[in-house]
This record gives C-alpha cells, sequence and structure tokens, in this order.
C-alpha cells in the first residue's frame, strides 16, 4: 500500500515499551515476531483506508517571507474565509523585482503518520486594491517530511516573523510532488496528487513557483494565499513514529489501549469495549492475511488463515 513504510525499522515499540515476544508453543521466535508485527501493521492499514477529512492541518510552522508581520501571517491561512469580521485575512509575500522568485509554506500536520491525497489552496483577491488584483503563483508544489532530529522542540513557541522564515532549514523532504498550474482565479483550487503519499514525520510544505501580478503602488510582485486546507487520513492516536535519523529511518510506536476509548471514558465505553475489540479483530483478518503474506512472500510462503488470538473463530471463514 504504502512503500514509505519501509523507512520504518524492526523494532515496534507498544506503549512506550518494546513488546516482549513470548512464543506458547513450538514454533520459532521469528514467526511469533511476524505475527506480532503484522498485527501491527493490520491495525495500521485499516486506519489508514478510513474515509479522508479536510483537516488534516494542525498548525502554521513558517512561511519563507512575510510582508507585513503578524496582520499578513501564514497563520491568516488556517482560516476558511478571506475575511475575519471586518478584517481581510491572508497570507502576503515580500515584494520582489524578479517574478521567479518563489515562496514557501510550511505546516503540520495532525498526525507523524499521515495519508495525503489532494491539497486545496486559494489565492487571495485584493478587494481593497484598484482592480481588486488576484497575487496567485504561476505553479505549485508540495513536499513532505520530517523535522531533523533535536529541532523540533527549537519551533515550538518561537511565532516571530525571523523564527517563521529560518523554519525551512530545519526539515528533511522525502517526497517531491510534480508541478501544478495555478490559475489566476479566486478560488479554492484543488490539487491531487499522483496517488495517496505516506507522509511520515507530519510536515508539508507548499511551494509557490512563479508571481504574475505586480502591485501598483511599487511595481513588485506579491503572492497572497487566504486559505491552504488538506485533505488526508490522519493514523489514529494509537500510532505514533519517532525519526531515528536523518535518513527518515524511524521507530513505530503503537499503544493498542488509544484504538478504542479515551482516557475520560465513560463508564458506558468500558462495558462496550469487548464486543468491539472483538468486532474489530474480526474486520481487520482480510488486511491480516494480505500484510502476513507479504512480509513472507520473498520465502515463498502463503498463509491461508491463522487465529491471532490464539483462539477458533468461526468468523474466520468468511475470509478463507
Amino acid at each position: 500500500m504504502f512503500p514509505e513504510m519501509s523507512t520504518v525499522t524492526h523494532a515496534i515499540e507498544i506503549s512506550n515499551m518494546i513488546e516482549p515476544v513470548e512464543s506458547r508453543t513450538n514454533e520459532p521466535i521469528e514467526w511469533a515476531c511476524l505475527k506480532r508485527d503484522h498485527k501491527v501493521y493490520a491495525f495500521l492499514a485499516q486506519g489508514l483506508a478510513s474515509f479522508p477529512r479536510k483537516d488534516c492541518l494542525s498548525e502554521a510552522l513558517g512561511a519563507s517571507s512575510t510582508d507585513n508581520y503578524p496582520d499578513e501571517s501564514i497563520q491568516n491561512t488556517l482560516e476558511p474565509s478571506d475575511r475575519i469580521g471586518q478584517r481581510a485575512s491572508y497570507w502576503s509575500s515580500k515584494g520582489e523585482i524578479d517574478s521567479a522568485v518563489p515562496e514557501t509554506l510550511t505546516y503540520k500536520l495532525m498526525a507523524k503518520l499521515c495519508v495525503i491525497t489532494e491539497i486545496h489552496i486559494q489565492p487571495f483577491q485584493v478587494y481593497f486594491q484598484f482592480g481588486s488584483p488576484i497575487y496567485s503563483a504561476k505553479a505549485v508544489r508540495f513536499l513532505m517530511g520530517h523535522s531533523i532530529a533535536g529541532m523540533e522542540a527549537q519551533m515550538e513557541g518561537d511565532v516571530s516573523s525571523a523564527a517563521q522564515e529560518s523554519s525551512h532549514e530545519k526539515f528533511v523532504w522525502t517526497y517531491v510532488s510534480p508541478e501544478f498550474p495555478m490559475a489566476h482565479e479566486n478560488c479554492l483550487q484543488k490539487f491531487k496528487l499522483p496517488e495517496p503519499v505516506l507522509c511520515i514525520g507530519g510536515i508539508l510544505q507548499v511551494q509557490l513557483l512563479g508571481r504574475v501580478q505586480k502591485q501598483e503602488i511599487d511595481s513588485l510582485y506579491y503572492i497572497c494565499v487566504s486559505h491552504v486546507e488538506v485533505v488526508g487520513r490522519p493514523a489514529t492516536p494509537a500510532f505514533d513514529v519517532e525519526i531515528l535519523d536523518q535518513s527518515g529511518k524511524c521507530m513505530l510506536r503503537h499503544n493498542p489501549e488509544q484504538h478504542l476509548c479515551s482516557n475520560n471514558r465513560s463508564p458506558q465505553c468500558e462495558s462496550s469495549c469487548p464486543p468491539r475489540i472483538h468486532r474489530f479483530g474480526a474486520s481487520i483478518r482480510g488486511w491480516e492475511h494480505m500484510i502476513l503474506n507479504t512480509l513472507l512472500g520473498a520465502r515463498g510462503i502463503m498463509v491461508n488463515d491463522y487465529d491471532y488470538d490464539g483462539e477458533d473463530d468461526d468468523s474466520d471463514d468468511q475470509y478463507n
């Protein structure tokens, strides 16, 4: 489903501890490890195949430049409207003589594991200038990746203009999309990726390539954006990743307790958890078979069926 998962190391942490593998039969420990690992990936695959949502952005991290900070900050692009009360809401770059100078907008996604399918961008039409010009870009491109180890803590809490403009130096990009032409129109423009991309690390950057509109008062080229939204599927809170090095190798963490109930669950939720566990376990068996066969495919071994709970279940028959 997602070749990006090849960067995950073999160790899988569960509840912040490496889960011990104890084989209750005579099967080899390696086989028990494979069964344990593919259960985790089955839960992950089930979650990443859910319905997409349009609010995958968590926060704005920085822009390559900002004309009037904070009034024209990248933070405004998180708002769905180009007006908040009587105030215009948009991000504006600094002006440039050269129309080829690019700009970037960098965001943090809702989760460090997130499947992205589309990015939507609306250029800003400056209705308070003569002629209501639209400051769009010529084209856009999208990058996804992760922060450099140790840099994420430094970015938190620093919302100054200088900090935002230098934030692009703190990331490693593992995916670069093709370029998409942007229309010179005041509308939410949708850019669908060639195929869904699994972002490991939770960082997305919008590259705005080329400028088309001069500002009459200073004859400089600007780019202005009123709104950015990302369509995708974030992994459930039960999953997290820790980036181990700049090559992108990472540790996948899985906390099964997060799948069903939150920390503040009600008695009704607690009483309903056991049957939900049973139903969810049955629903992912199809994923389990596919993933386990993929893991063992290189050895020429195919697994028709097995019960990961160690108990017989008639519900398996529907997948045989």
